[in-house]
C-alpha cells in the first residue's frame, strides 16, 4: 500500500466523518508474513479498508479495530503465527485482550500497533428561540464533555456561546450534513417537532432525542409513521430524552441526556425514561 493511497483512503474517511482505525506492524519475528511498517485500515464497522497485515485474520483485525474505537485509545497487540502444516491460510487459534495465536503456513510473531481516529463529536442543539434552561446547560455541559456544541435556534437566550450558532429561521436542516458520530437534541417545544425530526430522518447520526413529555413524544412519533418517516428511525427516537437518573430541574434534565449521548458513543446501554411516565421532567417538557 502506497503511502498516497494510505492518505487518500483516510482522507476519504475522515471527510464522511467515520471512524477508523490504523493497524501498523511495528516489530517481526521470524517467519511473519507483515514486515514493520505493513500497514491497514480498518473502517467503523470492522471492513478493512486498505491495506492488509499478512498473517493477521481480518476477523481478529476487526475485533482489537472495534475494541480501540470504543475506548477511544491506541493498543499494541502481540500476534503469534504457529505454524502449521497444511493450514489453508491464517486463522484464529485463540485471543485474548493482549495476544492473539493464529494458525499459519509459517511460523513467528509480530506487534501490531492499534491507533483509533475519531472524528469530533458534535451536539446539534434545536431550539425554538426564547429562554430555554434545558437547552442552556446542554450547551454549557456539551462543551465542557469536549462536544463542539452547533445550536440552530433564531434567537437563543444563552449564557456560554456555542462553537456555532445558526440564526436563520428558515435554515434547511438537510445542510447540516450531519455524520454517523453526531447527537442531536430537539428542543422545539412542540411547535416544529415533526418537521424537524422528518428533516433528521434522512440522516442516520449516532443519537436523536426529543425534549417532550411522553405523551407528545408518542403524538409525534404517530404523526412521523403517518408522513412515511422509516420505522428505523421512529423507533431510534429518545423520548422522553435522557437516562433514567429521577431528573427534575433543567439542569438534571440536560445530564440525563448528556449521559446517555455520551453512553451512545461508547456503546453502552443506560435504563431509557418509561415513555408512559409523566413525572414532573417530563410534564415540565409537555
Amino acid at each position: 500500500m502506497s503511502q498516497s493511497e494510505l492518505a487518500k483512503t483516510m482522507g476519504a474517511l475522515a471527510e464522511k466523518g467515520e471512524p477508523f482505525v490504523v493497524a501498523t506492524v511495528v516489530k517481526a519475528e521470524g517467519g511473519s508474513m507483515g514486515g514493520p511498517g505493513s500497514k491497514a485500515i480498518v473502517s467503523g464497522t470492522g471492513k478493512v479498508v486498505c491495506g492488509g497485515l499478512g498473517g493477521f485474520p481480518e476477523s481478529a483485525l476487526a475485533s482489537y479495530a472495534k475494541k480501540v474505537m470504543g475506548a477511544g485509545a491506541p493498543r499494541t497487540v502481540k500476534v503469534y503465527l504457529d505454524a502449521a502444516e497444511g493450514s489453508a491460510g491464517p486463522a484464529v487459534r485463540s485471543q485474548t485482550e493482549d495476544e492473539v495465536h493464529v494458525e499459519a503456513r509459517v511460523g513467528g510473531a509480530m506487534e501490531v500497533y492499534f491507533e483509533p481516529f475519531l472524528p469530533a463529536q458534535r451536539l446539534v442543539l434545536v431550539g425554538q428561540g426564547g429562554k430555554d434552561d434545558v437547552e442552556d446547560a446542554l450547551v454549557r455541559l456539551g462543551k465542557g464533555l469536549d462536544f463542539e456544541v452547533v445550536v440552530v435556534d433564531h434567537s437563543p437566550v444563552l449564557s456560554e456561546e456555542p462553537d456555532r450558532l445558526i440564526g436563520d429561521p428558515s435554515f434547511d436542516l438537510s445542510k447540516l450534513d450531519l455524520s454517523p458520530s453526531d447527537s442531536v437534541v430537539v428542543l422545539t417545544k412542540g411547535e416544529r417537532d415533526v418537521l424537524v425530526l422528518q428533516a433528521l430522518s434522512q440522516f442516520h447520526p449516532r443519537y436523536v432525542a426529543l425534549v417532550a413529555s411522553a405523551k407528545r413524544a408518542e403524538e409525534d412519533r404517530a404523526a412521523l409513521r403517518k408522513a412515511g418517516v422509516a420505522e428505523a428511525f421512529v423507533a431510534s427516537l429518545r423520548s422522553p430524552a435522557g437516562a433514567d437518573i429521577g431528573a427534575v430541574t433543567p439542569a438534571e434534565i440536560a445530564l440525563s441526556i448528556m449521559a446517555e449521548a455520551v453512553a451512545e458513543r461508547y456503546e453502552k446501554k443506560l435504563p431509557a425514561k418509561a415513555r408512559t411516565s409523566g413525572g414532573p421532567a417530563a410534564s415540565a417538557r409537555g
